[in-house]
C-alpha cells in the first residue's frame, strides 16, 4: 500500500492556526432551521434598502453580454471616480470587495520577516490576510473602544511595514478623527505603509472625520472604500483603492486579470450616479440609529454610539440572546469571535425591521 503523508504536512505552516473567517448566518439557513417563514438578517452591515435602482437597471441591460471577459482594467469606473473624486484615473485600482485590497497590499509591500500593526479587536481580515502573508502581527488595544493611535504610532520599529486603521471602525463603529490623525501621520517613518479602511466612510456624520485624500501626495496612505454599503452591492463584491500613482502600479502588479466581474462594474458605473438613492440610504440608516438608541436607553442597555449602519451593544448572556434572537427569526451578530464577550452588533435595518428586533429583544429579556 502507497504511504500517505498528512494533508497538514502538505499545507504552508502560515495557515495551520489560520481560525477561518464565519460569515453571519444566512435567512435561508434560518428559515430551513426554525421553520420559519419571515427572517430578518440584521447581522452583516448591508444596506437594507436593497440595491441601488440605477445599478439593478444597468445589470439587466447587460445581461446579454456576459459571454465577454469584464474590461481588466475597469476604465469606464477608474474614470468615473476620478471625476467625483477630483483625482487622476491612475490614482485608482478596482477591487474584489476591500478584502482584496489588503490581499494586494500585502502581497505587494510586506518582505519575509516584516511587522504589521493592527488594533484589536477590530475587522478580523486584517489578521487572516497578515497570518496567510507570514506577517509578524503587533495587536495594539483598543481604548474605551477606539483605536489608540499614539500606541499604535509607539509601536513602530524598523521592521514595522504596514499599519492597518479601519475608520470607522468594524465591529465598535467608533473613528478617529482628523486631529488624531494628523498627529498619528505627522513624522511617520518612510519605511511604512498606513492604510485607510473606509468601507462606511458615506455614512459618517462626524464632523471632524478626516479627509484622509488629503494625504495622497505628502503620505504613505493606501485608502479603500466600497460599493456594499452604501450602494446596496455587497453580493457584487466591488470595491476601490486610492493611492498615489506609484503605490497602485505595484499593487496592480499582483491583482489577478478580470479580478472584478462584468455586472459588478456596470452596477457600481450606475450606483456611483444615484444620488438619490444615497441620500434615503443615509436618511434610513441616521434614523434608524436614532431609534435604536433610544430603545436602548429605555432598556438601560449600553451601547457603543456609531458612525456605521450597525451599532455594537453590551448584554449579559449575549450567546442565549442571540439563540433566542434567532429563534424569533431575527439574526444579528454575536461578538464573541472578535473576541468581546456579552456584546452583540446590531446592523440597522428600515424602520419595521428595527421595530421587529426591539419587540423580540424585549421577549428574550424577560
Amino acid at each position: 500500500m502507497e504511504n500517505r503523508i498528512e494533508i497538514k504536512n502538505l499545507a504552508r505552516k502560515e495557515i495551520l492556526n489560520i481560525q477561518v473567517y464565519k460569515p453571519g448566518r444566512s435567512i435561508s439557513q434560518i428559515q430551513r432551521e426554525f421553520r420559519l417563514k419571515e427572517v430578518i438578517k440584521l447581522a452583516s452591515n448591508e444596506n437594507p434598502l436593497g440595491p441601488s435602482p440605477k445599478a439593478i437597471s444597468a445589470i439587466k441591460k447587460n445581461l446579454s453580454n456576459l459571454n465577454r471577459y469584464p474590461d481588466g482594467s475597469c476604465f469606464h469606473l477608474k474614470e468615473r471616480l476620478s471625476k467625483k473624486l477630483n483625482l487622476k484615473s491612475y490614482n485608482f485600482i478596482i477591487s474584489n470587495g476591500s478584502d482584496e485590497i489588503i490581499n494586494l497590499i500585502l502581497k505587494a509591500f510586506l518582505n519575509k520577516g516584516e511587522e504589521v500593526i493592527i488594533s484589536k479587536p477590530t475587522f478580523l481580515i486584517y489578521k487572516i490576510c497578515s497570518e496567510i502573508s507570514g506577517a509578524k502581527i503587533k495587536f495594539i488595544p483598543l481604548k474605551n473602544f477606539r483605536y489608540d493611535l499614539e500606541a499604535m504610532k509607539k509601536a513602530i520599529t524598523k521592521k514595522t511595514k504596514i499599519i492597518f486603521v479601519a475608520n470607522p471602525d468594524n465591529p465598535t463603529g467608533t473613528y478617529v478623527n482628523r486631529k488624531e490623525t494628523d498627529s498619528f501621520l505627522k513624522d511617520l517613518p518612510s519605511h511604512l505603509i498606513c492604510y485607510f479602511d473606509e468601507a462606511y466612510y458615506e455614512l459618517v456624520e462626524a464632523r471632524d472625520f478626516p479627509q484622509t485624500l488629503e494625504y495622497l501626495n505628502s503620505k504613505n496612505v493606501i485608502i479603500s472604500r466600497s460599493f456594499s454599503k452604501s450602494y446596496g452591492l455587497a453580493g457584487l463584491r466591488c470595491g476601490y483603492g486610492i493611492a498615489r500613482k506609484e503605490f497602485i502600479e505595484y499593487l496592480d502588479r499582483v491583482r489577478e486579470p478580470f479580478n472584478v466581474n462584468y455586472l459588478a462594474q456596470v452596477a457600481a458605473l450606475s450606483a456611483l450616479d444615484d444620488r438619490e438613492f444615497l441620500e434615503k440610504t443615509r436618511k434610513v440608516i441616521f434614523e434608524g440609529k436614532r431609534f435604536l438608541y433610544r430603545e436602548f436607553k429605555r432598556l438601560n442597555i449600553d451601547y457603543i454610539p456609531s458612525q456605521g449602519n450597525f451599532v455594537l451593544f453590551k448584554i449579559k448572556d449575549s450567546k442565549k440572546i442571540y439563540s433566542e434572537l434567532l429563534e424569533r427569526g431575527i439574526i444579528v451578530r454575536e461578538m464573541s469571535q472578535w473576541g468581546l464577550n456579552n456584546f452583540i452588533r446590531i446592523t440597522i435595518g428600515k424602520e419595521e425591521e428595527n421595530i421587529k428586533f426591539i419587540e423580540a429583544l424585549k421577549e428574550v429579556l424577560r
